[in-house]
Protein backbone atom coordinates (compact mmCIF):
# COMPACT_ATOMS: atom_id res chain seq x y z
CA UNK A 1 0.00 0.00 0.00
CA UNK A 2 1.54 3.41 -1.20
CA UNK A 3 1.59 5.86 1.66
CA UNK A 4 -1.30 9.24 1.76
CA UNK A 5 1.51 11.54 -0.12
CA UNK A 6 0.83 13.28 -2.72
CA UNK A 7 3.56 11.56 -5.33
CA UNK A 8 2.77 8.25 -3.90
CA UNK A 9 -1.08 8.61 -4.58
CA UNK A 10 -0.28 10.01 -7.95
CA UNK A 11 2.64 6.89 -8.56
CA UNK A 12 -0.48 4.61 -7.07
CA UNK A 13 -3.28 5.74 -9.15
CA UNK A 14 -1.76 5.08 -12.36
CA UNK A 15 0.25 1.64 -11.54
CA UNK A 16 -4.03 0.04 -10.07
CA UNK A 17 -4.16 -0.88 -13.68
CA UNK A 18 -0.84 -2.08 -15.01
CA UNK A 19 -0.96 -5.55 -16.06
CA UNK A 20 1.65 -7.94 -15.05
CA UNK A 21 5.24 -8.67 -15.84
CA UNK A 22 4.81 -11.82 -18.44
CA UNK A 23 8.44 -14.05 -17.98
CA UNK A 24 8.41 -14.17 -21.91
CA UNK A 25 12.14 -13.45 -23.79
CA UNK A 26 11.95 -12.62 -27.45
CA UNK A 27 11.46 -15.31 -30.32
CA UNK A 28 13.98 -12.90 -32.78
CA UNK A 29 16.78 -11.84 -31.43
CA UNK A 30 19.24 -8.85 -32.77
CA UNK A 31 21.24 -5.96 -32.75
CA UNK A 32 20.45 -2.47 -34.53
CA UNK A 33 21.93 1.13 -33.43
CA UNK A 34 20.25 4.35 -33.07
CA UNK A 35 18.79 5.40 -36.92
CA UNK A 36 15.18 3.80 -37.21
CA UNK A 37 11.88 4.14 -35.63
CA UNK A 38 13.10 1.90 -32.76
CA UNK A 39 16.63 0.31 -31.35
CA UNK A 40 17.08 -3.54 -30.98
CA UNK A 41 19.36 -4.74 -28.46
CA UNK A 42 19.25 -8.45 -28.06
CA UNK A 43 15.43 -9.03 -29.56
CA UNK A 44 14.02 -6.01 -27.62
CA UNK A 45 12.69 -3.07 -29.53
CA UNK A 46 12.99 0.14 -27.87
CA UNK A 47 11.85 3.61 -28.70
CA UNK A 48 11.58 7.11 -26.60
CA UNK A 49 8.98 10.25 -27.49
CA UNK A 50 8.18 12.93 -25.31
CA UNK A 51 4.71 14.90 -25.24
CA UNK A 52 5.09 19.03 -24.01
CA UNK A 53 1.80 20.75 -23.12
CA UNK A 54 1.33 23.70 -25.46
CA UNK A 55 3.93 22.00 -28.07
CA UNK A 56 2.40 18.64 -28.72
CA UNK A 57 -1.15 19.02 -26.91
CA UNK A 58 -3.00 21.75 -25.98
CA UNK A 59 -5.61 21.61 -22.74
CA UNK A 60 -7.31 24.31 -23.85
CA UNK A 61 -7.87 21.96 -27.19
CA UNK A 62 -7.93 18.43 -25.94
CA UNK A 63 -9.53 16.65 -23.06
CA UNK A 64 -7.04 14.57 -20.65
CA UNK A 65 -7.69 11.35 -22.05
CA UNK A 66 -7.57 12.69 -25.63
CA UNK A 67 -3.89 14.42 -24.59
CA UNK A 68 -2.53 11.01 -23.29
CA UNK A 69 -4.14 8.83 -26.09
CA UNK A 70 -2.40 10.74 -28.53
CA UNK A 71 1.00 10.48 -27.10
CA UNK A 72 0.92 6.90 -26.72
CA UNK A 73 -0.27 6.27 -30.33
CA UNK A 74 3.27 8.34 -31.09
CA UNK A 75 5.02 5.59 -29.18
CA UNK A 76 3.06 2.66 -30.87
CA UNK A 77 3.17 3.84 -34.47
CA UNK A 78 7.07 3.88 -33.96
CA UNK A 79 6.94 0.40 -32.95
CA UNK A 80 4.79 -0.62 -35.58
CA UNK A 81 7.01 0.80 -38.21
CA UNK A 82 9.95 -1.51 -37.44
CA UNK A 83 7.39 -4.50 -37.67
CA UNK A 84 6.93 -5.04 -33.66
CA UNK A 85 4.76 -5.28 -31.04
CA UNK A 86 5.08 -3.43 -27.57
CA UNK A 87 5.36 -5.24 -24.67
CA UNK A 88 6.55 -3.33 -21.40
CA UNK A 89 6.83 0.86 -20.84
CA UNK A 90 8.41 3.20 -18.73
CA UNK A 91 6.53 6.16 -18.07
CA UNK A 92 7.25 9.87 -17.00
CA UNK A 93 4.79 12.69 -15.90
CA UNK A 94 5.53 16.09 -15.19
CA UNK A 95 2.54 17.63 -13.61
CA UNK A 96 1.58 21.69 -14.97
CA UNK A 97 1.26 23.97 -12.15
CA UNK A 98 -1.58 24.49 -14.45
CA UNK A 99 -3.64 21.18 -14.22
CA UNK A 100 -6.14 21.00 -10.92
CA UNK A 101 -6.61 18.28 -9.11
CA UNK A 102 -9.27 16.72 -11.53
CA UNK A 103 -7.28 16.93 -14.81
CA UNK A 104 -4.09 14.83 -12.71
CA UNK A 105 -6.78 12.54 -11.87
CA UNK A 106 -7.82 11.97 -15.71
CA UNK A 107 -4.38 12.12 -16.83
CA UNK A 108 -3.28 9.30 -14.74
CA UNK A 109 -6.75 6.93 -15.36
CA UNK A 110 -5.91 7.71 -19.26
CA UNK A 111 -2.39 6.30 -18.68
CA UNK A 112 -2.99 3.09 -17.22
CA UNK A 113 -6.06 2.37 -19.58
CA UNK A 114 -4.13 3.25 -22.47
CA UNK A 115 -1.39 0.94 -21.68
CA UNK A 116 -3.23 -2.03 -20.30
CA UNK A 117 -6.11 -2.20 -23.31
CA UNK A 118 -3.12 -2.82 -25.81
CA UNK A 119 -1.49 -5.24 -23.65
CA UNK A 120 1.50 -3.23 -22.80
CA UNK A 121 3.12 -3.56 -18.89
CA UNK A 122 3.97 -0.56 -17.40
CA UNK A 123 7.33 -1.63 -15.42
CA UNK A 124 8.54 1.92 -14.12
CA UNK A 125 8.59 5.31 -14.73
CA UNK A 126 8.69 9.06 -12.53
CA UNK A 127 6.15 11.64 -11.23
CA UNK A 128 7.57 15.58 -11.01
CA UNK A 129 6.13 18.95 -11.17
CA UNK A 130 6.73 21.60 -13.82
CA UNK A 131 6.05 25.04 -15.22
CA UNK A 132 3.85 22.77 -18.35
CA UNK A 133 2.35 19.68 -18.54
CA UNK A 134 4.74 16.50 -20.16
CA UNK A 135 4.49 13.09 -20.91
CA UNK A 136 7.49 10.65 -21.42
CA UNK A 137 7.45 6.97 -22.54
CA UNK A 138 10.15 4.48 -23.12
CA UNK A 139 7.91 1.88 -25.43
CA UNK A 140 9.83 -1.93 -25.38
CA UNK A 141 8.53 -4.59 -27.70
CA UNK A 142 9.78 -7.36 -29.98
CA UNK A 143 9.90 -8.62 -33.17
CA UNK A 144 7.14 -10.79 -34.43
CA UNK A 145 8.27 -12.23 -37.45
CA UNK A 146 11.81 -13.02 -39.13
CA UNK A 147 11.88 -9.74 -41.45
CA UNK A 148 12.31 -6.49 -39.27
CA UNK A 149 11.33 -3.75 -41.22
CA UNK A 150 13.80 -0.46 -41.80
CA UNK A 151 14.45 2.82 -43.20
CA UNK A 152 17.43 1.30 -44.65
CA UNK A 153 15.54 -1.63 -46.53
CA UNK A 154 14.43 -0.10 -49.32
CA UNK A 155 15.52 -1.81 -53.09
CA UNK A 156 15.39 -0.55 -56.54
CA UNK A 157 13.17 -2.10 -58.03
CA UNK A 158 10.32 -1.82 -55.34
CA UNK A 159 6.76 -0.24 -55.33
CA UNK A 160 6.13 2.26 -52.38
CA UNK A 161 3.07 2.17 -50.68
CA UNK A 162 1.47 4.31 -47.83
CA UNK A 163 -1.29 2.70 -45.41
CA UNK A 164 -3.58 5.02 -45.50
CA UNK A 165 -5.01 8.74 -46.48
CA UNK A 166 -3.00 11.84 -45.61
CA UNK A 167 -3.45 15.15 -44.37
CA UNK A 168 -5.98 14.78 -41.51
CA UNK A 169 -4.17 15.67 -38.79
CA UNK A 170 -2.46 18.54 -40.65
CA UNK A 171 -5.93 19.80 -41.58
CA UNK A 172 -7.40 19.38 -37.94
CA UNK A 173 -4.45 21.77 -36.65
CA UNK A 174 -5.27 24.48 -39.35
CA UNK A 175 -8.58 24.50 -38.21
CA UNK A 176 -7.88 24.62 -34.45
CA UNK A 177 -5.41 27.82 -35.24
CA UNK A 178 -7.87 29.37 -38.09
CA UNK A 179 -11.41 28.25 -37.95
CA UNK A 180 -11.59 27.85 -34.00
CA UNK A 181 -15.25 28.98 -33.87
CA UNK A 182 -16.51 28.07 -37.29
CA UNK A 183 -15.55 24.55 -38.14
CA UNK A 184 -18.34 22.23 -37.17
CA UNK A 185 -18.97 20.77 -40.17
CA UNK A 186 -14.80 19.16 -39.41
CA UNK A 187 -14.98 18.01 -36.53
CA UNK A 188 -13.61 14.56 -37.29
CA UNK A 189 -10.21 16.08 -39.19
CA UNK A 190 -9.83 17.94 -35.67
CA UNK A 191 -11.02 14.89 -33.73
CA UNK A 192 -8.18 13.20 -35.75
CA UNK A 193 -5.25 15.76 -35.01
CA UNK A 194 -6.03 15.36 -31.03
CA UNK A 195 -6.34 11.77 -31.10
CA UNK A 196 -5.59 9.62 -33.75
CA UNK A 197 -7.26 6.49 -34.19
CA UNK A 198 -4.16 4.06 -36.34
CA UNK A 199 -3.91 0.87 -37.84
CA UNK A 200 -1.33 -0.51 -34.85
CA UNK A 201 -0.76 -3.76 -35.69
CA UNK A 202 -0.32 -2.69 -39.45
CA UNK A 203 3.48 -3.44 -39.35
CA UNK A 204 3.78 -6.29 -37.70
CA UNK A 205 1.06 -7.76 -40.57
CA UNK A 206 3.60 -6.45 -43.44
CA UNK A 207 6.54 -8.04 -41.30
CA UNK A 208 4.74 -11.39 -41.12
CA UNK A 209 4.10 -11.11 -45.07
CA UNK A 210 7.69 -11.34 -45.62
CA UNK A 211 7.83 -9.32 -48.42
CA UNK A 212 7.89 -5.59 -47.32
CA UNK A 213 11.61 -4.22 -47.64
CA UNK A 214 11.93 -1.08 -46.13
CA UNK A 215 9.13 1.12 -43.44
CA UNK A 216 8.57 3.72 -41.61
CA UNK A 217 6.10 5.92 -40.01
CA UNK A 218 4.50 9.77 -41.30
CA UNK A 219 5.18 11.43 -37.87
CA UNK A 220 7.05 14.29 -39.80
CA UNK A 221 5.29 14.86 -43.22
CA UNK A 222 5.18 12.70 -46.31
CA UNK A 223 8.12 15.02 -47.90
CA UNK A 224 10.14 14.03 -45.13
CA UNK A 225 9.90 10.65 -44.57
CA UNK A 226 10.29 9.78 -48.44
CA UNK A 227 13.52 11.56 -48.44
CA UNK A 228 14.49 9.88 -44.90
CA UNK A 229 13.66 6.52 -46.24
CA UNK A 230 15.96 7.67 -49.83
CA UNK A 231 18.75 8.56 -47.80
CA UNK A 232 18.59 6.01 -45.71
CA UNK A 233 18.25 3.34 -48.26
CA UNK A 234 20.64 4.51 -50.89
CA UNK A 235 18.18 4.82 -53.67
CA UNK A 236 16.09 7.27 -55.70
CA UNK A 237 12.28 7.80 -55.36
CA UNK A 238 10.07 8.78 -57.95
CA UNK A 239 5.84 9.68 -56.64
CA UNK A 240 3.05 9.84 -59.18
CA UNK A 241 1.30 13.43 -57.98
CA UNK A 242 -1.84 11.95 -59.21
CA UNK A 243 -1.61 8.92 -56.72
CA UNK A 244 -1.34 10.55 -53.31
CA UNK A 245 -4.09 9.53 -51.50
CA UNK A 246 -5.06 12.89 -50.06
CA UNK A 247 -8.14 11.91 -47.46
CA UNK A 248 -11.80 13.11 -48.53
CA UNK A 249 -12.53 15.18 -46.00
CA UNK A 250 -9.23 16.87 -46.69
CA UNK A 251 -10.49 17.63 -50.08
CA UNK A 252 -13.39 19.08 -48.80
CA UNK A 253 -12.11 21.25 -46.39
CA UNK A 254 -9.85 22.59 -48.86
CA UNK A 255 -12.66 23.45 -51.34
CA UNK A 256 -14.36 25.19 -48.35
CA UNK A 257 -11.37 27.53 -47.52
CA UNK A 258 -9.88 27.75 -50.79
CA UNK A 259 -6.29 25.93 -49.65
CA UNK A 260 -4.58 23.22 -51.73
CA UNK A 261 -5.00 19.86 -50.46
CA UNK A 262 -1.33 18.86 -51.42
CA UNK A 263 0.09 21.11 -48.98
CA UNK A 264 -1.45 18.74 -46.15
CA UNK A 265 -1.24 15.60 -47.74
CA UNK A 266 2.68 16.33 -48.65
CA UNK A 267 4.31 18.45 -45.46
CA UNK A 268 1.25 17.76 -42.60
CA UNK A 269 2.76 15.77 -39.73
CA UNK A 270 1.77 13.15 -37.14
CA UNK A 271 -0.23 10.85 -39.67
CA UNK A 272 0.84 8.23 -37.80
CA UNK A 273 0.66 6.25 -41.28
CA UNK A 274 3.21 4.17 -42.74
CA UNK A 275 5.33 4.32 -45.86
CA UNK A 276 6.22 1.29 -46.68
CA UNK A 277 8.06 -0.31 -49.71
CA UNK A 278 7.31 -4.18 -51.49
CA UNK A 279 9.14 -5.85 -54.40
CA UNK A 280 7.32 -5.44 -57.72
CA UNK A 281 7.70 -8.97 -58.46
CA UNK A 282 5.22 -9.28 -55.47
CA UNK A 283 1.49 -9.12 -56.14
CA UNK A 284 -0.28 -7.82 -53.05
CA UNK A 285 -3.76 -9.02 -53.49
CA UNK A 286 -2.81 -12.47 -53.65
CA UNK A 287 -0.55 -12.34 -50.82
CA UNK A 288 -2.04 -14.33 -47.89
CA UNK A 289 -2.37 -11.81 -44.89
CA UNK A 290 -1.67 -9.14 -46.97
CA UNK A 291 -2.95 -5.79 -45.22
CA UNK A 292 -5.96 -4.31 -46.99
CA UNK A 293 -6.47 -0.31 -47.84
CA UNK A 294 -3.40 0.81 -48.94
CA UNK A 295 -2.10 2.88 -51.59
CA UNK A 296 0.70 2.57 -54.32
CA UNK A 297 2.17 5.94 -54.84
CA UNK A 298 5.51 4.99 -57.09
CA UNK A 299 8.53 3.46 -57.20
CA UNK A 300 12.25 2.92 -56.27
CA UNK A 301 14.98 3.20 -58.34
CA UNK A 302 18.78 3.10 -58.26
CA UNK A 303 20.39 6.70 -57.73
CA UNK A 304 19.31 9.84 -54.49
CA UNK A 305 16.85 12.13 -54.28
CA UNK A 306 12.82 12.26 -54.15
CA UNK A 307 11.24 13.10 -57.57
CA UNK A 308 7.13 13.95 -57.91
CA UNK A 309 5.55 12.93 -61.22
CA UNK A 310 3.28 15.42 -62.48
CA UNK A 311 1.22 16.69 -65.73
CA UNK A 312 4.18 19.48 -66.02
CA UNK A 313 6.74 16.86 -65.45
CA UNK A 314 9.09 15.62 -63.05
CA UNK A 315 10.10 18.00 -59.81
CA UNK A 316 12.13 17.68 -56.70
CA UNK A 317 9.89 16.54 -53.46
CA UNK A 318 12.17 19.06 -50.66
CA UNK A 319 11.72 17.66 -46.84
CA UNK A 320 8.86 20.13 -45.45
CA UNK A 321 9.87 18.37 -42.08
CA UNK A 322 7.53 19.18 -39.42
CA UNK A 323 9.04 20.42 -36.43
CA UNK A 324 8.01 20.98 -32.81
CA UNK A 325 11.63 22.91 -32.13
Amino acid sequence: MFPDLGEFKLIGSILEKSLDLKREAPKYRDWLPVGDDAAEFDGWLATKDLSVENVHFRMDWSTPEQAVEKHIVSNVSDMSAMGGRPRLALFGLCVGKNWDEETVRRVSAAVAEGFAKRNIALIGGDTVSGEVGMFSTTLIGEQVAPTRLLRSGAKPGDLLFVSGTLGRSAAGLWLLRNRPDGCEDFQDLIQYHLCPVIRENMGAELAATGVCHGALDISDGLSSELNHLALSSGVSLEIAGDRIPIDRRVLEMCRCYGLNPMDFAMDGGEEYVLLFTISAKNDIFSIKGFPERVYEIGTVKEGTGVYMLTEGGKKIVKAQAWSHL
